[in-house]
């Protein structure tokens, strides 16, 4: 049986899913497709945050770098996303202490506040309107879960000397986002929120001003490697001295090595009609919400006050024949008073899991680097890596980031990438139970 393409499974071939980011960002020109064969010093495939960083970041030391897309840049994950900023990696830092040890939990922390503030220069440096604000709080639905995130976020400020989280107990929170499903939690003002397409755009505007030759509508379909790497794509071929890749949930068969460790999952969100005076009732302040629920909801008010609500499962690689009422659901059990709310936006997008949660950073052969699996935290942690490679690339001394991420374990999914798929969804659905169930 041959796989699913997901670059077309719920797609329409270069165009953007109509959502309310698509709606909104101020639109980019179409890129030609490349036509014939090419030479580069550096050969991008993907453009989202990692390969827009990337190329951007070598194109600004003055190399000469192609970077194509099979569709348009931020088609894919990048600008669909909900534009949460976290901090920290995906894993807590609980977790990192255990699995890489006490001094690379310590790198993993300091590189993930460096991908905040390498965003939020980004931003600054090329003048991106992406509507960058502070603050994410996280939500608990139980009083143990409010100890725990407390006890984090004293954890951090004791070993990691980060004091930019609030504790919140039931008033503080309910004071920022009046759900009566939630009974307290923290505030991360270090963290933020943005309009992800909006930035991605940015950073393909930045990229060209900058030199680098992008190619949307091309589809890669081989990569020849030697000392000199051949990029075929169906009306062209670049021969470079280095490849990334940078593909996330829609690398396919490119490499195997890779797609045995990144799976790609899909995930959905609805932006409401514009709530007006209302939207006090669902955010009081202007920052996103992440709760802890294992099929995570996430929201925060867009700049015309909708809601934009993230959550609901769907299991398979194909998009649900209806968004709105698998994201309906979660968004009414959190606002129960929306629950007939007018949703004007519906969209899904496809992203890449590790085993881990971790992203996976690897070099493949001496001149090819990938970076993917981000796990729902790309905002900053794709940004970065595109620049880790960048600078790995170009033999910096900072780029030892690299190396520490690269040593991350990361397993392949069990059963191969035919099992992986319905062994993924028992285990969703398991989890699924036990957030219904309120373990």
């Amino acid at each position: 049986m041959k796989p699913l393409n997901l670059l077309y499974a719920n797609d329409r071939p270069g165009t953007y899913p109509d959502s309310w980011y698509a709606a909104t960002a101020t639109p980019l020109e179409p890129f030609e497709r490349l036509k014939g064969q090419t030479r580069a010093d550096i050969c991008v495939i993907g453009a989202g945050y990692t390969g827009l960083s990337a190329a951007l970041h070598l194109a600004e030391a003055g190399r000469d770098v192609v970077l194509v897309d099979a569709h348009r840049v931020g088609f894919g994950a990048s600008g669909r996303n909900g534009g949460q900023l976290g901090s920290g990696q995906r894993m807590d830092q609980h977790g990192l202490e255990k699995l890489v040890g006490q001094d690379d939990a310590l790198k993993l922390w300091e590189l993930a506040e460096e991908a905040k503030d390498l965003v939020r220069s980004l931003v600054a440096r090329h003048k991106i309107d992406c509507h960058l604000k502070p603050g994410i709080a996280h939500a608990c639905f139980s009083t143990r879960e409010v100890a725990e995130e407390h006890d984090y976020a004293e954890h951090l400020q004791k070993r990691y000397g980060y004091d930019q989280i609030e504790a919140l107990d039931h008033d503080g929170l309910q004071s920022i986002c009046p759900s009566p499903a939630y009974v307290g939690g923290t505030l991360d003002m270090g963290a933020g929120h943005l309009h992800p397409l909006a930035y991605a755009l940015g950073l393909a505007r930045a990229a060209a001003a900058a030199g680098v030759r992008i190619h949307e509508n091309t589809e890669v379909h081989d990569i020849k490697t030697g000392g000199k790497a051949v990029v075929r794509t169906t009306h062209g071929q670049v021969e470079a001295d280095h490849v990334i890749l940078a593909c996330n949930g829609y690398l396919g068969g490119l490499d195997r090595k890779v797609a045995a460790r990144v799976m790609p999952i899909n995930n959905f969100i609805a932006a409401t009609e514009p709530l007006g005076d209302d939207a006090t009732k669902v955010l009081a302040r202007d920052v996103a919400v992440a709760d802890t629920k294992f099929v995570i909801n996430y929201f925060r008010l867009s700049h015309d006050k909708r809601l934009l609500f993230g959550g609901g499962e769907s299991y398979g690689y194909k998009f649900p024949s209806d968004i709105a009422a698998t994201v309906r659901k979660p968004m009414s059990q959190i606002f129960p008073h929306l629950k007939d709310v007018k949703i004007d936006y519906t969209w899904g997008g496809t992203l890449g899991i590790t085993m881990k949660r971790m992203p996976y950073l690897a070099r493949l052969a001496p001149n090819i680097l990938t970076a993917s699996g981000y796990s729902g935290h790309g905002v900053g942690t794709a940004t970065h890596s595109g620049w880790l490679m960048a600078q790995a690339i170009i033999g910096q001394s900072n780029s030892t980031g690299f190396d520490t991420l690269a040593r991350i374990p990361t397993p392949s999914f069990p059963g191969g990438t035919m099992m992986r798929s319905p062994l993924l969804v028992l285990a969703m659905t398991w989890y699924a139970m036990r957030d219904r169930l309120g373990f």
